[in-house]
């Protein structure tokens, strides 16, 4: 059975290893894995120790095998991780779809997120779930000491409404 819910503080270590293979795969070819490893840990670690609690988690038989979150809690999907052992059997679309939802309960609009301009998959996953490409940015990332592309993509959530019929309305 699949289940999305909220992560728990005991599964910081287990998210962050979800998270650690999933960025494995996504900057292969791109970047120095072997050497980068333990900074990406890190990262993972103190970013879901502080932010567990707003952490969505998508589990498959009672097993954890990928999480999202919007770190700022402004509408901007800053992590959404599968681990590669399932990536192709819908946990990500799944995962995405709550995320989105818990979004729009916060009140935005739309969604945003952003990856390296290489990461074909994710944009392709992305942009099979109606995101839009609205912006490319170069910069400098002094961790692999060279200029990086990033991507930003951005989805509307809640249709627009359509214009009224009646007084005040202009019809």
């Amino acid at each position: 059975m699949i289940f999305v819910r909220t992560a728990r503080e005991v599964e910081v270590q287990l998210l962050s290893a979800i998270g650690l293979r999933a960025w494995e795969q996504a900057v292969f070819g791109l970047a120095d894995v072997e050497r980068m490893r333990r900074v990406a840990e890190l990262a993972f670690l103190s970013f879901l120790r502080s932010h567990w609690a707003v952490t969505s988690v998508i589990e498959s038989g009672g097993t954890p095998v990928g999480w999202g979150a919007c770190e700022d809690q402004d509408g901007a999907i800053s992590d959404l991780w599968i681990d590669p052992v399932v990536q192709g059997a819908g946990m990500g679309s799944r995962l995405l779809l709550h995320v989105e939802a818990e979004i729009v309960r916060a009140g935005f609009d739309d969604a945003t997120t952003k990856t390296h301009a290489q990461n074909a998959r994710a944009i392709g996953f992305f942009r099979k779930h109606g995101y839009s490409v609205n912006w490319l940015s170069t910069t400098y990332s002094a961790k692999l000491d060279r200029d990086v592309e990033s991507i930003g993509l951005t989805k509307r959530l809640v249709a627009d409404e359509p214009p009224g019929y009646g007084p005040g309305m202009g019809v």
